[in-house]
């Protein structure tokens, strides 16, 4: 066990495991681990070898400075996965720009490069059977093979050209400019033999503008059809996605399911070919019911459909396949947890198989009896677990690199009752030493989303490391969390400002009121809805001596229509122009002039989420103020700080303010800034 890691040198080395993937047999577990690379600027993914059975210990199985990600197998137990590692085969030995498609054999031995694009190689996926791989790859406009894009990149590069001409949105993603390269994907034959590339690769979409734009697809087992998520524009810059078939020899396409009311994605078809299991979404409507998503069945054949969790509410985050294709696994967010159902496609039973803990990366054994899982809580980060495929059991952790951790306190809950009398949750992180004796400094900490659940292990902003400095931290669920039914959501949708500030009100009260917990020493952060609401918060309360703000919304009417998905928001609040009132309402600048807790803002000039002209608004507006504050700026990160460095300066300037402020101490400038 690992005991010291919660400073955050120590916090960013930890080995990071990040997927499961299990061989076509069951005796192998593959599993991508993220840590810092030699030069410490940034991580890399390595393959690990995890022992099903829990009596060995890890392997390694790949090495090389670019890492190795995306691990899938062939029929024949091969193991495929991206790199852009160096090829020893090619004439100068030069790594590869972009990822490219390696084998390493199922017997062992040298891993060997079997595709490439000039674009690249994303994802991919294998025919269960027939081993066809079927892959995606950025492709510029009008290029018909391989030769014909690179030459297009090449002159672009020579002329020094890096305009895009958009004609329909998007125009970015998160954190990357779109263009002028679409995706498309790709199929091709598995490799003859054991020194042969894959196949020949066939454009199966050879013009799909923005179709496959963030879509996965899945093959069907005989490899002959690929099933697809493909978006399609609705007019006034509103796209829903559909389920097509490909077939692999043709590219022939046909809709499989389309709605003009959802959204079809995430396609996984069933062992024996039948059906696919989808999920549907519903973005919801400024004067109806709130967004809402649900576990689809299609018949591949005819294209029929039906709602697998009818009147459930249970959000699907991952689904499944069991092997003789009777029931899909599905995790679901439900009352701070992310529990594993398994539903049976006959009689529709919805029967649970874990009670505590969050799941991913579900992957079925062949013979039915185990189902092996990432497991993770707010007091244990991701881990491999077999688990009882037919009943509710315990955990069985596997070995696996860096675990397990201990935290330095311990983890509890806290509920009370809104002022609408809705019940409210929130797991609470208590420092060691944490007593009536001595009562430790709390922090409140806002999710982001908003639609989404506090209910498992956070890379990102892990609240251990607060912990380890003295603080207690509370990660609660208000309204708009997911998991407690579709009220919740109601009850804050398109407005929530102040319904979600009552609820975070009512649930500080309660942690508040514990004789081990500092109701004079409070602080409140949060990021993206979270940084929404520490914005809010400041506007309508001093109860906090310090408030941290981080990629947060500041302005909804600028950041609508600044965001790289104006249309997710318009469907919630409406169209700005014709509604103005609702984004003006639910907009915590309108409450600027009663800001006065010190802030610390922290924002990345990449994010195209909420873009940085949120972040320095909010700080121009507190310096014109005169509010005490700090602007914590990345010119390099996105939504997320994701290099080793900066994560390190995130912790360390976040702890340096609480600590002054909540503290009372001295103000200590990191080191690096």
């Amino acid at each position: 066990m690992v005991d010291s890691w919660y400073q955050p040198s120590d916090y960013v080395a930890l080995p990071r495991v990040g997927g499961l993937r299990l061989s076509p047999d069951g005796s192998r577990l593959i599993a991508p681990v993220s840590e810092p690379k030699p030069d410490g600027t940034s991580f890399g993914t390595a393959l690990w070898e995890i022992d099903p059975a829990g009596a060995a210990a890890p392997r390694r199985l790949t090495r090389s400075t670019a890492g190795e990600s995306g691990p899938g197998f062939l029929p024949d137990g091969s193991l495929l996965f991206t790199s852009a590692r160096p090829d020893p085969e090619s004439a100068d030995g030069a790594a590869t720009p972009v990822p490219a498609l390696w084998l390493l054999p199922a017997a062992g031995g040298e891993a060997r490069r079997v595709a490439d694009r000039p674009g690249g190689i994303g994802g991919f996926a294998v025919a269960r059977d027939a081993g066809t791989v079927v892959f995606a790859s950025e492709t510029t406009p009008g290029a018909a093979d391989a030769e014909a894009d690179a030459r297009a990149r090449k002159e672009r590069k020579d002329a020094g050209v890096t305009a895009i001409l958009h004609e329909a949105m998007p125009v970015r993603y998160w954190d990357r400019d779109l263009g002028p390269a679409r995706t498309r994907l790709f199929a091709a034959a598995p490799p003859a033999d054991a020194a042969a590339p894959l196949g020949e690769a066939a454009d199966l979409t050879p013009d799909p503008g923005q179709a496959l734009l963030g879509q996965s697809f899945d093959p069907t087992p005989d490899g002959t059809s690929v099933i697809a998520g493909w978006t399609v524009p609705q007019g006034r810059g509103v796209d829903r996605s559909t389920l097509v078939a490909i077939d692999t020899a043709t590219g022939e396409r046909r809709v499989l399911a389309a709605d003009d009311r959802y959204d079809f994605s995430g396609p996984r078809v069933s062992p024996d070919g039948r059906y696919a299991a989808a999920e549907r979404g519903f973005d919801g409507e400024p004067d109806g019911e709130p967004r809402d998503h649900t576990l689809w069945l299609v018949d591949l054949a005819t294209g029929e459909g039906r709602d697998l969790l009818p009147d459930r509410h249970l959000w699907p985050r991952e689904y499944a396949w069991a092997p003789d294709s009777s029931a899909v696994y599905v995790v679901a967010d439900l009352d701070g947890r992310r529990p594993v159902f398994r539903v049976d496609l006959a009689t529709g039973e919805v029967r649970r198989l874990t009670r505590e803990g969050a799941y991913s990366a579900l992957n079925p054994a062949p013979d039915g009896g185990a189902l092996y899982a990432l497991r993770d809580s707010w007091d244990e980060p991701p881990t491999p677990v077999r688990l009882d495929a037919a009943a509710e059991s315990e955990p069985v952790r596997l070995p696996a690199p860096g675990l397990p951790l201990r935290p330095p306190g311990t983890l509890t809950e806290v509920e009370t009752e809104a002022d609408d009398g809705t019940r409210i949750r929130s797991w609470l992180v208590l420092p060691e030493g944490a007593s009536a004796a001595a009562p430790a400094p709390l922090v409140l900490w806002v999710h982001g989303g908003p639609y989404m659940s506090f209910n498992g292990w956070s890379w990102r902003w892990n609240p251990w490391l607060l912990a380890a400095r003295g603080y207690a931290v509370l990660l609660p669920d208000p309204a708009l969390s997911t998991g407690y039914g579709p009220e919740m959501l109601r009850r804050a949708w398109s407005s929530w400002g102040p319904r979600t500030f009552a609820d975070l009100m009512a649930v500080t009260d309660a942690a508040a009121a514990r004789d081990d917990v500092d109701a004079e020493r409070t602080a409140a952060m949060g990021g993206s809805f979270g940084g929404y609401m520490a914005n809010w918060i400041a506007g309508h309360t001093d109860r906090f001596r310090a408030i941290v703000t981080h990629a947060s919304l500041w302005g909804l009417d600028a950041f609508v229509g600044a965001t790289d998905a104006p249309a997710v928001w318009e469907a919630e609040f409406g169209d700005r122009h014709t509604r103005p009132e609702r984004y003006e309402r639910a907009s915590p600048d309108r409450h600027l002039d009663r800001f006065t807790t010190p802030m610390l803002v922290i924002h990345g000039d990449k994010d195209y989420r909420v873009p940085i002209g949120e972040g320095l608004r909010l700080w121009w507006d507190l310096v014109s103020r005169e509010v005490d504050a700090k602007f914590l700026y990345f010119p390099d990160e996105n939504h997320w700080v994701l290099s080793p460095g900066n994560i390190k300066v995130w912790y360390e300037t976040v702890l340096a303010f609480l600590d002054h402020h909540v503290l009372g101490e001295d103000w200590r400038r990191p080191g690096l800034l």
